[in-house]
């Protein structure tokens, strides 16, 4: 069925639901918008609440429970959660909404026309009915003139007392309004003529034409807002399997919370490793002499007995830490504002600040989370000693090369940073004797030897594992102790001159790390300076190609040995990044420039 042919009379009918149906399809559109400000409103709190609830720095020991560590990865799935909500508001906005309103624009344009060209037939056919009514009206005057002019010429006629000439005058009168009216019958048998063609035309083809195409417009709008529904629906159902993973993922964190573990971290975190008390003796007062004073093991507190009571001796410690000497020094702290003198009393005070001793120690703490604590410190400077050690050989080995090709640097140049790196390696290794030590003094002063060895196979890998490397230090500590020897080449030194050079390197293993081992390297790089031929390893041009590599950045050559490069370049590598951030590179022909680059600005493709 046609709109052209059933409803051929409802022109205006038509136009308002044509309207209707566009202003539907723009409410669509408004739902689906509000619908992605939903989404990314709801993502946005999704985010913020994650954020709200990370753990923060203060906080970090406290998530080594497993219950703490599966609730952050929650938090993690619920972030992605909230990423995919983002995914599906995206969608949305670049696949439905932005062809809803091209659809709007497009089926306004279209109607818009078809109506102009709608209501240009209805003008003609207008305009036609009105010439024709004007015809009309002009033939019905003609007629009525010619009648009245027909009477006027027969009274005449039959009137004695009128002369032939008045006579005459009627029957002329009467011939005109007689062909006047023929006239006017005759342009009104045209326009009635012309005007039922025009309607023929306009009911039969030119208004059905019109109907057909608006029909046609409305079914494709209906059409696209099918599609638009079916496409919103298919836009969520994507993104579903990813939500499912989030959704497994909270769930297999959950599956690793382990109750048993976290109990056991908690006598990890807090075991003091003080001995329980021993049962109190018996002060018998009927023989005289002074009180026995009661000590409570592992809390480092005197009491004296009395008769009745105890209380603390003046000579007691708090915690086992701080003596009742300190103790007073700090009280003095509340008398300078009495003081005249107040510049002296100030450096009184920081005196006595600085002979309480620092709590780089951890002194504070009982003797096992102390023992923990410098493990953990032992591991800290170990990795800083590490990235020195090898920051310190790259620095050797660019020496080298600016030895061996003066063209490319001045040798010189590295002194300074060759001579702070080696003041931060001795500054390391004389913490690391220092902390050696107090672990040393903790392990004589906790237990004995079997109770300790007891407790160091007890504990498998639960907490931050550093109890299980204890016997690895008390090995290492040992092995320096008995040989004399520094940690770490304690004793190396840094002598630089023109055409002399020597470093004492520190070869540190994975096994040991505190064994104190050291390499000369002085004589290889006076090799490098006097030999003729150079080792292939530092030869410019003979140097083989490892692989290439890709510029990601551009960069600017600022120290001597370094070569600018600029985004995407190709680039040959000549020596592998060697722990110190620089990769050794070398231009492509014909431009055949060699020199250093940050391995970071590069992507090493294999060779």
């Amino acid at each position: 069925m046609s709109w052209g042919t059933e409803l051929w009379d409802q022109y205006d009918n038509l136009s308002f639901h044509t309207q209707k149906g566009i202003d539907f399809l723009e409410r669509y559109g408004h739902f689906i918008r509000d619908r992605c400000l939903i989404e990314m409103e709801y993502a946005g709190k999704l985010r913020r609440l994650v954020k709200n609830y990370q753990p923060k720095k203060k906080e970090e020991e406290e998530y080594q429970y497993s219950t703490c560590k599966a609730f952050k990865a929650m938090l993690c799935e619920v972030n992605d959660l909230a990423g995919q909500h983002e995914v599906i508001a995206e969608n949305l906005q670049s696949d439905v909404i932005r062809e809803i309103n091209y659809l709007v624009k497009d089926i306004k344009e279209e109607r818009k026309k078809l109506l102009q060209d709608s209501a240009k037939y209805v003008a003609m056919i207008n305009n036609q009915v009105a010439s024709l009514e004007r015809s009309r009206k002009n033939y019905e005057k003609a007629f009525k003139e010619a009648e009245r002019a027909l009477d006027n010429f027969q009274r005449a006629d039959a009137d004695l007392n009128l002369s032939r000439a008045e006579v005459e005058k009627q029957r002329m009168n009467m011939a005109i309004k007689n062909q006047h009216c023929e006239e006017s019958k005759n342009e009104y048998a045209n326009q009635l003529q012309k005007t039922n063609e025009l309607q023929s035309q306009h009911y039969k083809a030119l208004m059905p034409e019109v109907f057909r195409q608006l029909q046609e417009l409305d079914e494709k709008r209906i059409r696209n807002v099918r599609h638009f529904m079916a496409h919103s629906a298919d836009v969520e159902r994507n993104v579903f399997p990813i939500i499912n993973k989030c959704l497994d993922g909270i769930i297999n964190a959950a599956n690793q919370v382990n109750e048993k573990q976290d109990t056991i971290l908690v006598i990890e975190r807090y075991k003091s490793g003080f001995e329980p008390p021993g049962d109190f003796p018996f002060d018998d007062l009927s023989r005289g002499g002074e009180s026995t004073p009661l000590i409570l093991p592992g809390s480092g507190n005197t009491y004296v007995s009395s008769g009745v009571g105890a209380h603390r001796s003046e000579s007691m410690t708090v915690k086992g830490t701080m003596s009742a000497g300190k103790l007073k020094k700090r009280v003095g702290l509340f008398a300078i504002f009495s003081s005249n003198k107040l510049m002296d009393v100030c450096s009184s005070v920081k005196n006595n600040l600085s002979s309480s001793g620092d709590k780089d120690d951890y002194s504070e703490l009982p003797p096992n989370q102390r023992r923990k604590k410098i493990l953990q410190k032992l591991d800290e400077m170990q990795a800083k000693l590490h990235q020195e050690i090898a920051a310190k050989d790259g620095l050797m080995k660019m020496k080298g090369v600016y030895e061996s090709n003066p063209a490319l640097g001045d040798p010189m140049s590295t002194e300074g940073q060759l001579n702070e790196c080696s003041q931060r390696i001795d500054k390391l290794n004389s913490d690391i004797a220092k902390y050696q030590g107090l672990l040393q003094e903790v392990e004589c002063n906790v237990s004995p030897a079997g109770t300790r060895k007891h407790e160091l196979t007890e504990h498998n890998g639960i907490g931050n594992g550093s109890t299980n490397n204890l016997s690895n230090h008390n090995n290492r500590i040992n092995t320096s102790l008995t040989d004399g020897r520094a940690p770490l080449g304690e004793d190396e030194s840094l002598s630089r001159s023109a055409s002399d050079s020597s470093v004492s390197i520190p070869a540190v293993g994975l096994n040991n790390r505190y064994s104190g081992e050291t390499v000369s390297l002085g004589a290889s790089r006076n090799s490098l300076a006097n030999d003729e031929d150079p080792p292939p390893y530092y030869d410019i041009h003979d140097l083989p190609p490892l692989g290439t590599c890709t510029a990601l950045y551009a960069f600017e050559a600022t120290s001597e040995g370094s070569i600018p490069m600029f985004d995407g370049e190709q680039l040959l590598i000549i020596e592998q990044d060697q722990g110190d951030g620089w990769t050794r590179v070398r231009r492509q022909p014909p431009n055949v420039e060699e020199g250093f680059v940050p391995t970071s600005y590069i992507s090493i493709h294999s060779s």
